[in-house]
């Protein structure tokens, strides 16, 4: 993939950051009753966690931060020649439900195209969890962070 290619991914992968609601650090705190027992799971027993090689052609990666929430999410996906993406990992540092949202976010873009993953909506995500609307407040906050090039890393 050419340098051009390596920057489309770049952008899908951040925005698919802004597709996972985030939560505030505080939260972290919260009692576990207060989540529903698909963000439990996934935060328990979270899915496709780690990294892949940045180095790589077909690899593309986000990173995004919001300070007022505290949370901190990084989203590579790998991309095969047909434009599918093949695997995608995360690493999140935040609450519960932001680690759920991360690990279910990857799941849901695998086998789809680019253009395919980034129309999952954050609040498709929320449905599935079944967070509540309060939950969602950080995801505003995440899409200006993302205005600047300066969140991307190659």
């Amino acid at each position: 993939m050419a340098a051009a290619g390596a920057g489309r991914l770049r952008r899908a992968a951040s925005a698919l950051l802004l597709r996972s609601p985030r939560l505030p650090a505080r939260e972290l705190s919260a009692p576990a009753r207060l989540y529903h027992k698909k963000v439990v799971d996934h935060y328990e027993n979270p899915r496709n966690v780690g990294s892949l090689d940045k180095t790589s052609k077909n690899v593309g990666t986000g990173l995004v931060g919001a300070p007022a929430c505290g949370d901190v999410m990084k989203l590579q996906i790998q991309v095969d020649e047909k434009g599918k993406i093949v695997d995608a990992r995360f690493k999140t540092f935040g609450c519960g439900s932001a680690i759920a949202s991360s690990s279910l976010a990857t799941e849901w873009v695998k086998g789809k195209t680019v253009e395919e993953a980034l129309t999952i909506k954050n609040t498709d995500i929320a449905k599935e969890l079944c967070l509540p609307p309060v939950k969602l407040h950080c995801s505003s906050e995440l899409l200006s962070t993302l205005s600047s090039r300066d969140t991307w890393r190659s």
